[in-house]
């Protein structure tokens, strides 16, 4: 392995859920800027790629059918060739690589994912099912001792290790049918997020030169994700562990070393062994709400201030001194007060949806029923635009609700708590249409 090559990757977290990462800009080449429009045809089209001359060692490739794809792929190349990968590696990775029209003909931003574009009650619904926590719950039975062990050396609890599995992959049975190189190639070539997409593509040729997978076994979810724990490759360079030692990483097939991997991982992103992630919690009446403003603060106020728990834990069942009440449906729906685990969880996935989603498969394993609050299925929630054009009145106010675009998260929940306070207004800081309506008022 080539450390200095390595210490360059940044890594990503993934599922299915690994997509939300991919909004934001990475400006594109010049070749790539003066590039034909894609093609309509996600199939091989010969002849109506890019076949620049031959690139010295590294030789031509064979079309892909899509001229941006095949226009970038040179480019790339070349790069990782003066990296010091060798050519037989390069092209192994990219002599066989085919356009996915999920990047090059459509929308992938986040607003687009389910944990951004649901109303969270929906993708909890979806994701916390009875037969997810009851199969985790079995599984768990039934290799309880591999679990306790990777408990034991990773000081992850074994029902957060199995909600991951079960979270990401469906305990193994949906690890994707995509040919990563494939994915992160046209990922790339579209360039909002090439530089992100071009260190996983190094990161696969860095698992192929250590013998870790051969080629045809680079299997992956859609946007790359590898394995029963679904791992970007870069994160598989950095974290993947040979449990079973076989002498081989199979995320893809050795349960042991899927799991042992995602351990290692949320160990090295800070995990506090024996600290929940979450404890959900009954609020007074009357309550302030402007105290679901992000803090946390310590468990002996929330007690103060009337929080109970709606299970036979306590407010601070492992001692953990700090917590942030978090309210995701707004003052109709559950309460929660949240731990720095919470946080090492969204690690995997930036969404707090998420996040909420692993916990209670987790809390479920255990055999608690959760959440015990309803949720507002009925309130008059805001669409995208809706939420779009709510940011940008908050912003034109002054309240920072940040960019504009369409995801009511933290940071325009804030910025809406904030209006609501000035205001006079219940300041739970969810967005409905009311909201909305005051805001407009406002300027």
């Amino acid at each position: 392995m080539r450390t200095a090559r390595t210490s360059k990757m940044r890594f990503a977290t993934g599922l299915i859920v690994a997509a939300a990462a991919l909004i934001g800009c990475e400006s594109t080449s010049q070749t790539l800027q003066n590039a034909p429009d894609p093609s309509t045809n996600s199939a091989r089209m010969p002849g109506q790629g890019v076949r620049p001359p031959s690139l010295g060692p590294l030789g031509s490739f064979e079309t892909s059918g899509h001229q941006k794809l095949d226009a970038w792929r040179y480019e790339f190349a070349a790069r990782a060739y003066r990296e010091g990968y060798s050519i037989e590696i390069i092209r192994s990775v990219l002599s066989n690589i085919e356009p996915m029209s999920i990047f090059l003909e459509q929308s992938s931003e986040a607003v687009d994912q389910a944990e951004f574009s649901k109303p969270i009650w929906e993708y909890i619904d979806d994701t916390v099912s009875r037969t997810r926590v009851a199969t985790g719950r079995e599984l768990l039975s039934e290799d309880y001792e591999l679990f306790s062990a990777l408990e034991q050396n990773y000081g992850v609890q074994k029902h957060y290790i199995a909600a991951i599995w079960g979270m990401e992959t469906s305990y193994g049975q949906v690890i994707g049918n995509f040919d990563a190189p494939s994915a992160l190639a046209s990922m790339a070539a579209e360039g909002r997020r090439r530089g992100f997409a071009e260190n996983e593509l190094l990161a696969l040729m860095e698992i192929l030169e250590r013998g870790d997978a051969r080629r045809h076994e680079l299997i992956a979810g859609w946007a790359g994700a590898m394995g029963q724990t679904q791992f970007m490759p870069t994160t598989y360079v950095q974290y993947a562990v040979d449990w079973t030692g076989d002498g081989t990483k199979d995320v893809w097939r050795a349960r042991g070393d899927a799991l042992a991997s995602a351990a290692n991982y949320l160990q090295a992103s800070g995990w506090r062994a024996g600290e929940p992630a979450l404890v959900e919690v009954q609020l007074p009446k009357p309550f302030n709400y402007s105290y679901a403003n992000g803090q946390r603060r310590p468990t002996s106020l929330w007690a103060t201030l009337g929080l109970t728990p709606l299970s036979s834990v306590s407010l601070d069942p492992a001692g953990v001194g700090l917590a942030e009440l978090w309210l995701p449906a707004g003052s109709n729906g559950p309460a929660f007060l949240l731990y720095p685990n919470f946080d090492v969880i969204k690690t995997y996935n930036r969404a707090d949806s998420y996040a909420l989603a692993v916990s209670l498969i987790a809390e479920g394993i255990q055999g608690r029923a959760t959440p015990a609050g309803s949720w507002p299925r009925d309130i008059d929630r805001l669409n995208i635009e809706e939420i779009k054009r709510l940011q940008d009145g908050l912003n034109r106010l002054g309240f920072s609700a940040g960019t504009v675009d369409g995801i009511a998260g933290r940071g325009t929940r804030r910025a809406l708590q904030s209006f609501q306070i000035s205001a006079g207004m219940l300041a739970d800081g969810f967005p409905t249409r009311r909201a909305l309506a005051a805001v407009e008022a406002a300027y």
